[in-house]
């Protein structure tokens, strides 16, 4: 579906309902339709009336499966981040792969198609107004940052220890922190000016880019090991 800025969001619009479902599926549901209202009118109109009427349940029932207005805003933020990451490490679990590979495809992952789009970041920076005043969403952003970066690491080191050039932790802890750097500014670059760049472009430069930081060529690995 579109929202009224034309961004497409990548969730269902057709909120499960809730009769006879477990609690898990009840809170999801919940966090989907919290999705929904800020991706249409932004997190500050994420009422507890607004989520309710977009799930179409009591307001109560929201508060049963969560402790406050706020708890389930970080809630959904969590998940629209580990969604994202999983999303991006699944072109990297192929353990067949070699380690350089799996690098590449981690990065590629990162800056296509569904984890680059102009819904997705949208959301992400809907959230950021919250993230500076609330000390509950500075620590969900600070996870969900770490889950990324931290794969990113250890992805990073393996390539470094095939090549026979291992790196302390702090070096280690650096090069992510450049390399992700990298990612995120071509990722929010694609989401929200997505025609200024050709099919694959963001993808190629960010393996190129990658790749120098590291002193490896990432552009033309074997995805066999």
């Amino acid at each position: 579906m579109y929202n009224s800025a034309g961004w497409k969001v990548l969730l269902s619009d057709h909120t499960p309902k809730f009769k006879r479902e477990p609690a898990e599926h009840r809170r999801e549901a919940l966090i989907k339709a919290t999705l929904l209202v800020i991706a249409e009118k932004g997190v500050q109109a994420a009422t507890v009336r607004a989520i309710a009427g977009r799930a179409d349940v009591s307001q109560g029932m929201i508060r049963h499966h969560f402790s406050s207005k706020e708890d389930l805003i970080t809630a959904a933020y969590e998940h629209h981040m580990d969604r994202l990451t999983d999303l991006t490490s699944a072109f990297a679990d192929a353990d067949r792969w070699a380690p350089a590979a799996r690098l590449a495809a981690f990065v590629v992952g990162s800056l296509t198609p569904p984890v680059v789009d102009a819904g997705s970041v949208s959301l992400w920076a809907g959230f950021l107004t919250k993230v500076h005043d609330d000390e509950q969403m500075r620590d969900s952003h600070e996870r969900t940052y770490y889950k990324y970066r931290n794969r990113l690491e250890a992805l990073i080191a393996a390539v470094l220890n095939e090549t026979g050039r291992p790196r302390s932790a702090p070096e280690l802890r650096h090069l992510a922190i450049a390399c992700n750097a990298v990612i995120d500014g071509l990722w929010m670059e694609g989401g929200v000016l997505p025609s200024a760049f050709a099919p694959d472009e963001l993808s190629e430069i960010g393996v190129r880019s990658v790749g120098a930081i590291l002193g490896i060529d990432l552009t033309n690995v074997g995805q066999q090991t």
